[in-house]
């Protein structure tokens, strides 16, 4: 735990440099922050309050990897600060007047950071150990690959999870988070595949190890103006990366995420990830969270999901007897349509955005 504490001290430090600039206010002075949380955004029973409607659409346009020219510069200069509120208000006016389908999924705030891993220094995410390169390979080769069952698409095409921090991370849409409280529980509903974890805050011990789940099993507690929750017991195989994407993580992981309120308009979100069978090093993601203007969330019902996971079979079938009849007609085979699109191509819903 030594080094995961180091890793925390390393990230908060580095959080406190990237979060710093948005298009409407100075940075926040986390002295100045802290002293403020202690006489407003406070619960009737004295608790920070964090309630609310909450999205990440305001740093979709920020890479969840540090592009590798910015080293470790965590923040962008003012030109390229510019550059990127313009950018993002061309976005919104788009967005504004009905040019998308995916009308407001974006936000109205623009943010300094170069990625959204702010530790290790380099903004990168650490390598892979051995044993997860090779779950990772095989997972690759399986979504690759013509699927034989429902188990070879991922556990978001089965609308079944995207996991803790791929239901938070900044997609292409549907990024919303409600925040309830009471004395006792801190309350977090997730929009899209319309999750919600129930967090005690009543000290009680974890489950018993043998009690495990996708999004695991929640501890929290509040250090001054901060919510501190620590997740455990995971069943593994929900990747870290957008939707749940990338490699997948192991049973062992932990997670000890960060919630401060600042602003009546922000939360500081980080995470520190802990999974040393997967990852050769801890590391932090961080960002704000906002409210979006008229953001309401809605039921996920996940239809198109649904749907098309039998489509995606019965295709799959028609495919097999395509090839066994050319086979038996002594012609080519067709070539197969298998394929997940790659980082960054049409339909690709787990590589980091582009800006």
């Amino acid at each position: 735990m030594g080094n995961v504490t180091l890793r925390r001290m390393q990230g908060a430090a580095l959080l406190g440099l990237a979060l710093t600039a948005c298009t409407d206010s100075t940075p926040v002075d986390s002295q100045a922050a802290a002293a403020a949380a202690t006489s407003q955004w406070m619960t009737p029973w004295g608790h920070p309050d964090l309630q609310g409607t909450w999205s990440s659409d305001d740093v979709r346009g920020i890479p969840l990897q540090r592009p590798e020219e910015f080293g470790t510069r965590a923040e962008l200069s003012d030109e390229e600060f510019a550059e990127r509120q313009t950018r993002n208000e061309a976005e919104v006016a788009t967005l504004a007047a009905g040019g998308t389908a995916f009308l407001a999924e974006r936000g109205v705030r623009t943010f300094r950071q170069t990625s959204l891993v702010v530790d290790p220094p380099d903004g990168r995410v650490p390598a892979l150990t051995p044993e997860a390169q090779q779950r990772s390979d095989a997972t690759t080769a399986i979504r690759s690959a013509r699927p034989s069952s429902w188990h070879d698409r991922s556990f978001y095409d089965r609308c079944i999870t995207r996991g803790v921090v791929g239901s938070i991370l900044p997609v292409i849409y549907g990024n919303g988070l409600e925040i309830v409280q009471t004395p006792d529980a801190v309350v977090i509903r997730y929009e899209m595949i319309h999750e919600t974890r129930v967090i005690p805050l009543d000290g009680r011990p974890h489950l018993d190890e043998s009690i495990r789940s996708y999004m695991g099993d929640p501890r929290g507690r509040f250090e001054g103006d901060t919510l501190v929750v620590t997740t455990a017991n995971f069943v593994g195989r929900v990747g870290i990366g957008l939707n749940g994407g990338g490699p997948p993580t192991s049973a062992e992981m932990r997670l000890v995420e960060r919630f401060r309120r600042v602003a009546d308009d922000r939360i500081d979100y980080e995470v520190l990830v802990d999974d040393p069978q997967t990852y050769t090093a801890p590391f932090t993601v961080a960002f704000p969270i906002a409210p979006q203007p008229d953001y309401r969330i809605l039921p996920y019902e996940c239809h198109e999901g649904n749907a098309a996971l039998g489509n995606i079979l019965s295709a799959a079938r028609a495919e097999e007897r395509a090839i066994e009849e050319a086979r038996a007609k002594g012609l080519p085979e067709p070539e197969s349509a298998w394929r997940d699109p790659g980082p960054g191509q049409p339909g690709d819903v787990y590589s980091a955005p582009r800006e």
